[in-house]
């Protein structure tokens, strides 16, 4: 068990750099070649993954705005990030903030190995999780937020929510000192954009007619492709985060197989329950329940606790963009925080108690009881839900105060493609 549990110290994702250059270290080509193919997985969830997902959800007259926004984030973030934002999340630093030591990646030597692979290529994993987090929260800004402001959003709230929060649970800082266990981004990728996203649909409002109209989503064949591109780029994501092709990756690629079959079924099932009716939806939505809840705890976590975090997600998430959704009263598109959000919660409490060697999880640090390691878990969403929200709250003031947040109300129900972006995505 200190085997598996330095193993895990030294190539998960959230290997710190004082580790990583702590002793000799020697590139493996096999692990190389198997964290490019991650990344490239990781990359393929964005653009089409999100583009086709959340563009398939909303209304035909705003599709092309969605995938101009997932794209154009994409590529800004995927700038900071080599500019300042890997520095920023993996150099030396303080507890919510790296160092400046490899701004623009200067330092960063051809040669270079963090734990068994190369560090561009680690520059390179950690940046498609970078992307893809602002990318999730644009579901919650849908078809009424002007496109400037989120590029001025993106800019401000992933340097400042993003990039700590990573280096808080993945570079080494307050939460990874404090024992928070997320494999692959309960808390930095889900929870944090969810609460961004829950903010950004607030502080935008509701879309017009919403309540008075029927707002379906515009092509659920793209919404399935979409679910499955982020079904298969998930591999890479999860699998990836053990930073090795190794047996903890293995386990974090059947746990992610397992957790999200049971989700998909609790989902379907509840809905046909509720509504008498199975939907496609319905199973989309659950794939990416079931996904987002095994992220924290698919390295730590055994099979038949997999199975059990996503049997409880597809529940979850049904609750999350029902129940909660009504009771929080808040126009969110995509239902971001009612799916990322709900099940990233979920997923980080249960990797708490399903990491534990007695039901089949990896076991826990020296000294660590159940109780202790699940108020961590705890602490880590609480930091992440007030951290985020605060500097989201902040991050579209300042868009709002610079070019409005919110585009008029005739540009809105002609349509943001052919108004912010002089496009159709359909012949009319």
């Amino acid at each position: 068990m200190n085997k598996l549990l330095t193993k895990l110290a030294l190539a998960g994702a959230a290997l710190s750099p004082s580790l990583a250059f702590a002793a000799p270290a020697v590139a493996d080509q096999a692990d190389n070649a198997f964290m490019m193919i991650c990344t490239a997985l990781v990359l393929f969830m964005s653009v089409p993954g999100i583009a086709l997902f959340y563009g398939g959800l909303i209304r035909g007259k705003n599709v092309l705005s969605m995938m101009t926004q997932v794209a154009v984030t994409f590529s800004l973030v995927c700038v900071i990030w080599v500019i300042y934002g890997y520095s920023l999340t993996f150099a030396d630093g303080n507890n919510y903030f790296g160092g400046f030591q490899w701004v623009m990646l200067k330092g960063i030597e051809l040669k270079a190995v963090m734990g068994t692979i190369y560090q561009y290529i680690h520059v390179a994993f950690q940046a498609s999780f970078a992307c893809i987090t602002v990318g999730l929260v644009l579901g919650g800004l849908a078809e009424r937020v002007r496109f400037s402001a989120v590029l001025i959003f993106t800019l401000i709230w992933a340097t400042f929510s993003y990039f700590p929060i990573a280096h808080m649970v993945w570079g080494g800082g307050l939460l990874a000192l404090d024992g928070a266990l997320d494999f692959a981004g309960g808390t930095v990728v889900h929870i944090n954009a969810a609460v961004a996203a829950l903010v950004g649909a607030y502080m935008l409002g509701k879309r017009a007619g919403f309540g008075k109209e029927a707002f379906k989503p515009h092509n659920l064949p793209m919404v399935f492709i979409g679910t499955a591109i982020l079904y298969v780029g998930w591999f890479g994501f999860n699998a990836g985060s053990a930073a090795s092709a190794n047996e903890i990756a293995a386990l974090a690629f059947l746990n992610t197989v397992v957790a999200t079959a049971g989700a998909v079924l609790t989902w379907v099932f509840g809905e046909w329950v509720l509504r008498g009716k199975p939907s496609l939806l319905g199973a989309s939505s659950g794939f990416i329940a079931g996904l987002v809840a095994i992220t924290p705890a698919c390295g730590y976590v055994g099979v038949g606790g997999a199975l059990i975090i996503g049997l409880v997600a597809g529940l979850a998430g049904l609750w999350g963009v029902t129940s909660l959704k009504r009771f929080l009263r808040v126009d969110d598109p995509c239902d971001v925080f009612g799916v990322h959000g709900v099940c990233g919660i979920i997923g980080c409490i249960l990797t708490g108690v399903f990491a534990s060697s007695s039901l089949g999880g990896v076991g826990y640090a020296a000294g660590v009881t159940m109780g202790h390691q699940i108020w961590v878990q705890l602490l880590s969403c609480l930091v992440t839900l007030v951290w985020s929200g605060v500097v989201a709250f902040i991050a579209f003031k300042v868009a709002d105060l610079l070019v409005g947040l919110r585009v008029p109300e005739d540009q809105e129900r002609e349509g943001l493609d052919v108004n912010s972006h002089g496009e159709n995505a359909y012949n009319q």
